[in-house]
């Protein structure tokens, strides 16, 4: 039996989703998609435009004063049976979380309860996970810790991925079937929870550009894990003097890389990129953004023998 539904997302994610949905015979009862900041209109917001979806532009739903109120009157007026969290950035307060007679269904790119938090694809590669997977769950009060619906496993994380290649080019498809899976499951009734258990359970704080600053005491694989973790955002980076410059598209290379040479040193600038100095090995770096433009780093003007510090 079709189901009435409230979306709460944003991105072509989010997107893709609710017309997969829409397209399953599900009626969708309204979208709330955070405002624009600036840049291109949201893929959600101007598909639940395009065809009439009830569409709210809400940038948050804080507590202790009117609006909420308000937010949460408007909200159950939809008299949405289920709430689908695909790309969600905005925490929901539990007047609308668990109002639907089936609560909330939430997308998480990561193989729960490991990498709790709102930057799983970015700390998984940082931090040298092998293997990445998806998790569908029923939100509850804590982060990224209620029971299970489902789980996709056995997505290998390669020495070459960015947190950008892991999510499209891997888990995006992955993540679209099984939320629809998810919410097919609960319209014929056959729907399952399964606790989440604390064995192996990890939580990581959202990816800041403090994160994202490379630390040359570490070896050339964890500066290449970081520079792939924070491409495409907010980008890795170092200082020339006291210019910020940032890093895309590394790859490690073997070597003796800082023998003889301080780490963060350029060694070589060439088409392929430009190459650090580092711990036990060297990075090979294909882009570089120095102030808004990004470009090829040969393009760059940075040059052999340039430290970075």
């Amino acid at each position: 039996m079709p189901l009435r539904i409230a979306v709460f997302g944003q991105a072509p994610f989010g997107r893709d989703v609710c017309v997969r949905l829409a397209e399953a015979g599900h009626e969708i009862v309204g979208v709330h998609v955070p405002p624009d900041g600036g840049g291109r209109p949201d893929p959600l917001a101007a598909e639940a435009q395009d065809r009439g979806w009830r569409l709210f532009r809400y940038k948050g739903y804080r507590r202790g004063g009117r609006a909420i109120e308000e937010r949460v009157a408007e909200y159950r007026a939809l008299g949405a049976e289920l709430n689908v969290l695909p790309f969600t950035t905005v925490i929901l307060p539990p007047e609308i979380v668990d109002y639907p007679r089936h609560r909330s269904v939430c997308f998480h790119p990561s193989i729960l309860p490991a990498y709790r938090g709102g930057s799983a694809l970015a700390w998984q590669i940082i931090e040298g996970a092998t293997e990445s997977g998806i998790s569908i769950f029923q939100p509850d009060a804590g982060v990224d810790t209620g029971p299970l619906y489902l789980e996709r496993r056995g997505v290998g994380i390669a020495p070459t991925d960015t947190t950008a290649s892991l999510y499209f080019d891997k888990l995006y498809g992955l993540g679209v079937e099984a939320m629809v899976e998810t919410v097919a499951a609960l319209a014929a009734g056959t729907a399952q929870l399964t606790p989440q258990s604390e064995q192996g359970a990890s939580f990581q704080g959202l990816l800041g550009d403090g994160d994202a600053r490379l630390d040359f005491s570490s070896d050339a694989a964890a500066l290449d894990r970081r520079i792939r973790g924070c491409d495409p955002q907010p980008g890795a980076w170092a200082r020339l003097g006291s210019e910020v410059v940032r890093f895309f598209g590394s790859a490690l290379e073997p070597g003796e890389g800082a023998a003889g040479l301080a780490p963060g040193t350029i060694t070589a600038v060439d088409p392929s990129g430009l190459r650090l100095a580092a711990r036990g090995g060297f990075v090979r770096v294909a882009k570089v953004r120095r102030g808004d433009a990004k470009r090829p780093a040969h393009e760059s003007g940075l040059k052999p023998g340039d430290r970075l510090d």
